[in-house]
């Protein structure tokens, strides 16, 4: 069978609305390290990870054989009505790994789930159904978190359970605050903060909820300090801070394991998922005991945190750490983004090169000023493609490549992915100046 025979297939079954990159979709069916082979043969260094999920890679022994042990006990599925040694022993090593104070935690399947359940538990525990957000974030596909999600472009419905007001500091590179420095810049969005509480809400609110660097917007990085800044007017009307730490975490920035630690603050509550599956689905929350607690009703969850996720989810962790993979997530990092810059000197198509560790945003512009250009993103995502290297795209004005690389990059791999992003940012700016 042919890819475009699957793809009929796909387009006659799935939805419209589910999106697929490439003019010429891939399947991929093989993987090893960092790279994957679809199924004409084609191999390619991955950058994009499962969209940061296959935080360590394909084809960890340690991982697979943690799967396979649970495998052969025959119990795939129990459901939390009955004790789950690995759920357990992931719960307390997460639980101590937040820094949250009396933490517990709660599995779920995904990170959107994860970020469901997080806002249900703050606007019971508040008895409000008030929720601030940062404008351009992303949080997840279900009904809530649709509803905090401010970005057009992934708010299918205006409909929410949650009433929600935006404040500005995720997008620095647009928007009335540009060219700010980080202390004006942490300042004016403080007192928009303010200014939104006391004129957009009844007080009230039950929590904000933000990433700290925000995701499927375009990896957009706010000035460390922000949300501490922010969290110190949270605390004056009670208001819990959610941190959603679905992409950020895990060491993946490098500098921290969490993301929210950059800004010198210990939320309330934390989101995550994505990489700590390394494939497998799994996400959860941990939160301070008497947040997590304060249900008043019956909960269970069918598949979340079930024996084969939490076994291979303990088993990532330990690699993670045990590996030191933030530390090399810092390393490679810091010269991918060096190497992006001296791009972005060299080619007016690149606007801004952003990021920490390894996950990095490149927005590209028309050359010559600063306006959003799709065209340019559309086109490195294929001609990078086209040379062996899978990334992202993303962004507000969907003109951001995203690169997210598994954790265990090698520095000969870093060096090969520079260099097919320069052949094909350089065909990029030379089509743009052309069009």
């Amino acid at each position: 069978m042919t890819d475009s025979d699957l793809l009929s297939r796909h387009r006659a079954v799935l939805p419209d609305w589910l999106a697929l990159y490439y003019s010429e979709p891939i399947e991929i069916v093989r993987a090893q390290g960092r790279r994957v082979t679809d199924s004409l043969g084609r191999t390619y260094l991955d950058f994009f990870a499962g969209i940061l999920t296959n935080a360590i890679g394909y084809d960890v022994r340690e991982i697979s054989d943690a799967v396979r042990a649970q495998l052969d006990t025959g119990v795939l599925h129990t459901s939390t009505l009955y004790l789950i040694r690995r759920q357990v022993e992931l719960a307390e090593r997460i639980a101590e790994l937040s820094g949250i104070p009396g933490a517990k935690v709660f599995f779920t399947n995904s990170g959107t789930e994860a970020n469901e359940t997080a806002l249900m538990l703050a606007t019971q525990y508040r008895r409000s159904n008030q929720v601030l957000a940062l404008r351009n974030s992303y949080h997840g596909r279900a009904f809530a978190t649709v509803g905090v999600t401010g970005n057009r472009g992934w708010s299918a419905s205006a409909l929410s359970p949650v009433k929600v007001s935006y404040v500005h500091g995720g997008y620095r590179y647009r928007g009335p605050f540009a060219g700010l420095s980080d202390a004006d810049y942490v300042a004016a969005c403080v007192d928009d903060l303010r200014d939104v509480l006391a004129t957009t809400t009844s007080g009230d609110v039950a929590a904000l909820i933000a990433e700290p660097i925000q995701g499927v917007g375009g990896f957009n990085v706010p000035p460390d300090g922000l949300l501490g800044a922010f969290k110190e007017v949270l605390d004056e009307h009670g208001i819990l801070l959610i941190s959603d730490e679905v992409q950020t975490g895990w060491g993946r920035t490098g500098e921290h394991f969490w993301g929210i630690e950059a800004h010198g603050v210990t939320p309330d509550v934390m989101t995550f998922a994505k990489g700590l599956g390394n494939g497998l689905a799994i996400g959860g929350v941990v939160a301070r005991g008497e947040v997590m607690d304060c249900l008043g009703a019956n909960s269970i969850s069918t598949f979340g945190g079930n024996p084969v996720a939490t076994a291979g989810a303990k088993a990532t962790l330990d690699y993670l750490l045990d590996n030191d993979l933030q530390g090399n997530a810092a390393k490679l990092g810091d010269r991918i983004i060096a190497g992006l810059r001296d791009l972005g000197d060299r080619y007016g198509v690149v606007g801004d090169v952003r990021g920490k560790g390894l996950m990095i945003g490149v927005e590209l512009v028309e050359p010559g000023g600063t306006e959003p250009s799709p065209p340019a993103a559309g086109v490195v995502l294929e001609e990078t493609k086209a040379r062996g290297l899978l990334v992202g795209k993303g962004g507000l004005h969907n003109n951001v490549i995203r690169l997210a690389p598994p954790m265990t990059l090698t520095d000969e791999e870093a060096g090969e992915a520079l260099d097919i992003l320069g052949e094909a940012i350089a065909v990029a700016d030379e089509e743009r100046r052309r069009a």
